[in-house]
Parts: C-alpha cells; sequence; structure tokens
C-alpha cells in the first residue's frame, strides 16, 4: 500500500491500520478471542518480559483493536493510540494515569456531565486538586496557570453550548505552567477539528459518537505521543482493565470507513437547520459554530474546518415549551446520545447536565429552555419540516 503520510483522510479511513492474515481477508478480521498460545513456554516468559512481541490477552491487546488504534492513529495525526470500553473510560484513564496526589489540574467549566464530576468530585477525593475556569475567558486561563500545573482539561466546541476555545492560546499557557492539555474533541470529531495541530498533548474521544455513527456500540480512544501511551497510559489501562472488545473495535473500524461521508452530509444539513429555527418565532437564540452570530465564530473557523453536526437552541418559555416541542417531534427522536445518523434531540437541563445542578448550569447558560440538537443523515427538508410543525404545536400549546 502507498505509505499513509500520502494518503488523505478518507482512503486513510477505509485501509489504515490493516493487517491481514493468511487467508488474505477482505475485511478486517475479527479476532473474538480472550488469550493466546504460545509455540513454547520459552516464548510466553520473553512475551510478558517484553522481549519479544507476541499477544497475550486481549485486555492487553488484540489484533483488531489494534488495526483500530492504528487507524485512528493515523487520522488523528497521534504517534500513539490505546481505545477503552467507553467514552468516560477514556476521559478517565487519561487524567488518572498522569495525576497524582498533590498535583493540580485546571478545567475548563464547560464539561459533559460525567466529566464535571470527575473533575469536581473525583480528582479531590484522591488528593488533586482541580479548578474550574470560564473557557472563553483567557484572563481566567492566565490567573490559573500563572502557578504550576499538571494538567488542562477542555472540550471545544462544549457540550452542550458549543462554547469554542482557543486552543493554541491556552496550550502555550498550560505549557509554560507545566502541564499536558487534553481536549475532548467529541463534537468536531477528527475531521473538522485537529488538536495535536493546534497545541494539544492528548486527545480523547467518546467513539461511541460519530466513529461509530450508527447508535451500535461504546467505545473510547486516547490518543497522544509514544512514549506517553507507552509509559503513562498503557501500564494504568493493562492494570485497570477498561479493555474495549474486539467486536466493538471491529465495528468501530465499520464506521470509520463512512465517517468522512455521514460527517460532511451531517454537518451541511445542521447548518441548515441551524439558519431554520434562527428564523422561528419562539426560538430565542441559536448556537452553531459556523454561523456568524456564534460568539466565537471567528475563532471557530480557524480551528475547524465546519461548524459540525450539532445545534443547539433555546426556546423562550423554558422547560414547559421545550418539552412540548420535543414531544411534538416525529422524526427526530429524543435521546441522550449523539452524533449518529438518526437525528436526536435532548433537553440537557434535566438530562446530560442534571447532577451538576441548577447553579452551576445557570454559570454555563444552560437554561430550562435550552435544547441540543444532533443532526443525523436523514434530508434536510424532512428535519426543518418536522421541526416547523413541532414549533407549531409548541406555540399552539
Amino acid at each position: 500500500m502507498t505509505s499513509p503520510s500520502r494518503l488523505r483522510p478518507s482512503t486513510l479511513l477505509v485501509h489504515g491500520g490493516t493487517e491481514r492474515t493468511l487467508h488474505g481477508e477482505t475485511s478486517e478480521a475479527l479476532f473474538l478471542t480472550s488469550g493466546f498460545v504460545y509455540d513454547s513456554a520459552e516464548q510466553a516468559e520473553a512475551t510478558f518480559a517484553g522481549t519479544v512481541r507476541h499477544y497475550q490477552y486481549s485486555r492487553f491487546g488484540n489484533p483488531t483493536v489494534t488495526m483500530l488504534e492504528q487507524r485512528l492513529a493515523l487520522l488523528e495525526g497521534a504517534e500513539a493510540c490505546r481505545v477503552t470500553a467507553t467514552g468516560m473510560a477514556a476521559v478517565h484513564a487519561a487524567l488518572l494515569s498522569h495525576l497524582k496526589r498533590g498535583d493540580r489540574l485546571v478545567a475548563s467549566r464547560a464539561l459533559f456531565g460525567s466529566c464535571h464530576w470527575i473533575v469536581s468530585t473525583l480528582l479531590p477525593r484522591y488528593g488533586i486538586e482541580a479548578e474550574f475556569v470560564d473557557g472563553t475567558d483567557m484572563q481566567q486561563w492566565h490567573a490559573a496557570l500563572a502557578r504550576p500545573a499538571q494538567m488542562v482539561l477542555l472540550e471545544t466546541p462544549s457540550n452542550p453550548m458549543l462554547e469554542v476555545i482557543d486552543l493554541a492560546a491556552v496550550a502555550a499557557l498550560a505549557h509554560a505552567a507545566g502541564a499536558l492539555v487534553v481536549v475532548d474533541n467529541v463534537f468536531a470529531t477528527p475531521l473538522l477539528q485537529q488538536p495535536l495541530q493546534l497545541g494539544a498533548d492528548i486527545v480523547v474521544y467518546s467513539c461511541t459518537k460519530h466513529i461509530d455513527g450508527q447508535g451500535r456500540v461504546l467505545g473510547g480512544a486516547v490518543l497522544a505521543g509514544a512514549k506517553w501511551i507507552e509509559d503513562t497510559l498503557q501500564p494504568f489501562i493493562r492494570n485497570t482493565g477498561p479493555a474495549l472488545s474486539p467486536f466493538n473495535a471491529w465495528l468501530l473500524l465499520k464506521g470509520l470507513e463512512t465517517l468522512p461521508l455521514r460527517v460532511n452530509a451531517a454537518s451541511a444539513s445542521a447548518a441548515r437547520v441551524a439558519g431554520f429555527l434562527a428564523t422561528q418565532p419562539g426560538i430565542a437564540r441559536v448556537w452553531y459554530p459556523a454561523r456568524t452570530d456564534h460568539p466565537q465564530h471567528a475563532l471557530a473557523m480557524t480551528q475547524m474546518s465546519a461548524g459540525g453536526t450539532l445545534v443547539t437552541f433555546e426556546v423562550a418559555d423554558g422547560k414547559d415549551a421545550a418539552f412540548r416541542l420535543m414531544n411534538a417531534l416525529r422524526l427526530i427522536r429524543i435521546s441522550n446520545n449523539l452524533g449518529d445518523s438518526k437525528s436526536l434531540v435532548t433537553h440537557p437541563a434535566t438530562t446530560t447536565h442534571m447532577r451538576i445542578g441548577a447553579p452551576e448550569r445557570a454559570r454555563l447558560g444552560i437554561s430550562d429552555g435550552v435544547v441540543r440538537l444532533s443532526v443525523g443523515l436523514e434530508d434536510a427538508a424532512d428535519l426543518t419540516d418536522d421541526l416547523g410543525a413541532a414549533l407549531a404545536v409548541m406555540r399552539g400549546g
């Protein structure tokens, strides 16, 4: 095959990382096995000693899983990748493999609910100091990183308000403070934004979202430099066990093959849907990074190649009106998942961000009228028709 360095993303997502067996299969082989055998006791000893490379146990490594890791690394432009059972396992492993008692983490306040819990609740239990900042306020980043830190965690665009953070500027401050920068890149996907090129050190994904893209399996990924992966992350994953099943890895490999087609189509539809919603009575505001009225539009378009598949909007009359709208939808379904081929809608204040509490939601701008829409692969006109009909019910309710 042509050298991967000369191939474009869409080609890498079909061919990258493939390792065929002697049978010459076209589709990647599914190694549905927990363990592996050795030719001799000496080979087993050398394998465990690390002097020879041989698969030992699928909790440590598996050929199907390895193909997924290699393909993701090629796409991201990372030296190495390790995949995990879920996206949250990826975030947890990236942080807890590196941090220890007495260390300090600075995080953007705008995080997914479970990530917020890790920072606000879990890390302090282990004696790790955690400080939140408003991610779009560079003065707060300057103040927080004026003293040493070991890690920085952020999402951009954020869930659900689509805040965009200046990755290059934050990375420069973090590195000066001695910190590694961890970026949750789920909303942008590796196709629309590559944080490692903007100064990040570690990128995490919930592969459950766009990478699978069809609502089938859970998975996560951590991508970074080879030394950090091998010396810091791999021992943690190996010994704590958040392993991705070979079957899920195989499905994620299949999902990667169509990732550009799905993300590009859904992003184009999302832009149309955002434009439609912005004109509708009863909608107080729309957030979409590619729209010029987005608060960080100019920054978003320097970091991202498109606006993405998520649209967030606020219903003027609060929770009751938002619920009337959601319940009146017939094509778009209510679900807290995103990045699916099917369009999905959720109410963050009562689902994904319920447990961070009302005061924190208020600081993040997540009002009771905010609705997050993940745009799928349906015809955009059918989506706007569905939204239009639901809005009419909402207004007449």
